[in-house]
């Protein structure tokens, strides 16, 4: 039986981190979350994003927008926020409206204030090793290897998925702890052969009970940053958890595993934030 990869513990112990630290130094941090529409879904992530900072000793700035806020709009509130010095971090949570543009609107923030890291220059930065900040999901996952001693190097990682936001960077991170690392997605051929061979396989597809203990090999890593509703509205991730635990050495369960790690990096983020701008 896999032994679970507990992210809600891990996040709870760094966010006490970030608030002692904020404490002893006396430190005013601000993060800026905007918010435009009324995605249900969104409006949850924000909530808790909210509860976080104020967990953490952050002060949480919310800019609720509607739906039909223009794109030239958001980015003028952007630009007011780039240069708010009570602001350390912006993040703009997605999805976005349909007539506004992503990239557009992540390349107005300040590199300095990029805490979701999903600007051109830190997807660049990471690439190279040389980064301020790294996206909140792939580090939250980084992190959670790491607490559990979960050797890295020499390993073959299998990623399934491929997006700009946790599949690219994903790989990355791995390879840069001196992985073998094969991303996956839609196009792969024959996908449990692949997936088989992962000493720590991460999916990050979004399907609900996508992987099958016939993906998995024995005494594998199996970290599911899925976040999705099964046939029955309940939450799950995109390994079938009861099975695929039978056959892991570790696992995350969803919720609570990923999850809560994403928005303890968010706030480790506009931390380090507050000090490269001081």
């Amino acid at each position: 039986m896999a032994k679970i990869l507990d992210g809600k513990a891990l996040s709870a112990e760094i966010k006490q981190q970030i608030k002692t630290e904020i404490e002893q130094d006396n430190l005013k941090v601000g993060l800026a979350v905007v918010i435009v529409g009324a995605d249900p879904a969104s409006r949850v992530y924000v909530d808790n994003k909210k509860r976080d900072c104020t967990e953490c000793g952050i002060t949480s700035h919310e800019f609720a927008l509607p739906e039909e806020t223009t794109q030239q709009e958001l980015i003028e509130l952007i630009e007011k926020l780039n240069a708010d010095e009570n602001i350390n971090g912006i993040l703009v949570q997605q999805p976005f409206p349909k007539h506004i543009n992503v990239t557009a609107v992540n390349e107005t923030i300040s590199p300095l204030k990029d805490v979701d890291a999903f600007r051109f220059e830190s997807a660049g930065r990471i690439m190279a090793g040389k980064y301020s900040f790294l996206p909140c999901t792939p580090a939250g996952v980084m992190e959670l290897l790491r607490a559990a001693e979960i050797e890295i190097a020499g390993k073959e990682c299998v990623v399934i998925g491929r997006s700009d936001i946790v599949g690219k960077p994903m790989a990355m991170l791995l390879l840069h702890e001196n992985a073998t690392v094969t991303i996956c997605h839609s196009r792969t051929k024959d996908l449990p052969s692949v997936t088989k061979r992962a000493d720590i396989l991460v999916s990050a597809v979004g399907i609900a009970d996508f992987v099958s203990s016939d993906m998995v090999k024995e005494n594998a890593v199996v970290v599911d940053v899925g976040m999705n509703r099964n046939s029955e509205g309940k939450l799950c991730g995109d390994v079938k958890y009861a099975e695929v635990s039978e056959k892991a050495s570790y696992i995350t369960p969803v919720p609570g595993g990923v999850g809560p790690m994403t928005r303890a990096v968010l706030m480790k983020n506009t931390l380090s934030a507050k000090k490269l701008q001081s």
